[in-house]
């Protein structure tokens, strides 16, 4: 029986006005210090005018340059009253018949590449992705596209001219196995700047997605998902994480997410999961519930809440859904919607110009002990120097309470705006109550 212990404290305020915080999952000590918080937030730039003649062709990831990313796996079409079709296997022939209003791409650079699950499982491509390659590369528009694609992979790669232009058919036919059935996926979005934008600070974010185009960004990342783990019998966490702007990792300043197979749970799961199987109720006690009972929520819908977190690295905002349901692909279609809702909403609150990372987290497919899907958006708003690396303890330039003061203010002009979903309780509107997560229910 283990002895009792009192619940730590994660959040200390000292006299001088200096904030430590203790993340309660990772034990990352954070500290604000005062006078350090007053700084502006978000890229500043002097907005230049766009060029109309390059609509929709300004980074490789736009609707009229498809011929520049690796053959689609699939892609979503609007088809008007928020209604959508995915469509899958899109003959190169058919590349530009439709406009995507989200695309699901290999990235032509993976972390974890089609010949490392290849070399180090035996894993070959699963007979129906086998035909759609023959198929693809059959067809005269098919093998053009994939050599130019991996032409520009090899170039980029160092590669010199000559070495490409000597490539034979059969080596070609090698090279682009990843483009059909690799593991590292994206998920990209129609727009570079807002429709009707007339200055390049004008970029699409999250946030500026209408609520039923997010709503349909969720889900397809979903569906995204579970598909990779169907492609892959060895992948054993297919995570997923997007980059937004440079400074948080991008390389186009285009909104797309990525998805990676990989054959471990990763260290922060496994940490998780030790403290998990000695307390169920963990993520209740250390994460929402505390949240609650230090005013840090900023808003709650019937299937999400989101507060500001504490001990991260950088300022950040956590959103957890309160679904029994472990697995984001086995949440009923409200569920998925109230997350959706409720990250989008925090993607508006932050704005196009702060560089962030919104990253997922979820249950590893091998694993029984229940815990909940969260989604932490990160802000990227300080770089880390000799103090962090010297001390392993990390400065960020606003607190927890500030994060919620300053999205809270800005939620409330929105839904002002009717731009998030009118479902999306603000701060002190939200209950909250304790134990508000379901996920110890097992669905296994």
């Amino acid at each position: 029986m283990q002895p009792y212990q009192r619940e730590a404290e994660y959040l200390t305020t000292l006299a001088d006005g200096t904030v430590k915080q203790l993340n309660p999952f990772t034990g990352t000590e954070v500290w604000t210090v005062p006078g350090r918080g007053h700084r502006p937030l978000g890229q500043l730039q002097d907005p230049s005018l766009i060029e109309p003649e390059r609509a929709g062709s300004y980074c490789a990831f736009c609707e009229n340059r498809y011929v520049e990313t690796p053959p689609e796996k699939s892609r979503v079409v609007h088809r008007g009253n928020d209604t959508w079709e995915t469509h899958h296997r899109t003959p190169a022939a058919e590349m530009n018949a439709t406009v995507a209003a989200f695309r699901r791409v290999p990235n032509l650079f993976e972390i974890l590449s089609y010949e490392y699950w290849h070399a180090n499982y035996g894993y070959v491509l699963p007979a129906r992705v086998a035909a759609r390659k023959e198929a693809y590369l059959d067809s005269p528009a098919g093998w053009e596209h994939v050599v130019s694609v991996v032409g520009m992979k090899l170039r980029a790669s160092g590669m010199a001219a000559e070495e490409i232009d000597a490539l034979t058919h059969d080596q070609i036919v090698e090279a682009a196995s990843g483009f059909f059935g690799g593991g590292h996926d994206l998920i990209i979005a129609r727009r570079h700047y807002v429709d009707g934008a007339t200055t390049d600070d004008q970029l699409a974010s999250s946030g500026t997605l209408t609520v039923n185009e997010h709503a349909e960004f969720i889900r397809y990342t979903v569906e995204s998902v579970r598909a990779l783990y169907e492609l892959n019998r060895y992948a054993r966490y297919v995570t997923v994480f997007q980059n937004w702007l440079k400074p948080a990792g991008a390389s186009f300043d285009h909104l797309h997410k990525q998805l990676v197979a990989i054959d471990e749970r990763g260290v922060q799961h496994e940490e998780t999961l030790a403290k998990l199987r000695q307390n169920p109720n963990l993520f209740n006690e250390v994460a929402t519930n505390y949240a609650g009972y230090k005013n840090l929520v900023i808003a709650e819908n019937d299937h999400a809440v989101a507060f500001a977190g504490f001990g991260h690295r950088f300022p950040t905002i956590e959103i957890y859904s309160k679904s029994e349901h472990s697995d984001p692909w086995e949440q009923e279609p409200e569920e998925l919607r109230g997350m959706s809702d409720m990250i989008h909403a925090m993607q508006a609150a932050t704005g196009a110009s702060i560089a962030c990372n919104e990253e997922w987290h979820y249950r590893p497919i091998d694993v029984d002990v229940p815990m909940p899907w969260r989604v932490m958006l990160k802000w990227r708003l300080s770089t880390l120097a000799g103090f962090e690396g010297a001390t392993r303890i990390y400065l960020n330039t606003i607190t927890p309470v500030m994060v919620r003061d300053r999205v809270v203010e800005r939620l409330f002009a929105l839904r002002t705006e009717g731009r998030i979903a009118d479902t999306v309780l603000i701060a002190f509107e939200a209950p909250c109550r304790p134990n508000a997560l379901r996920y110890t229910h097992p669905t296994r």
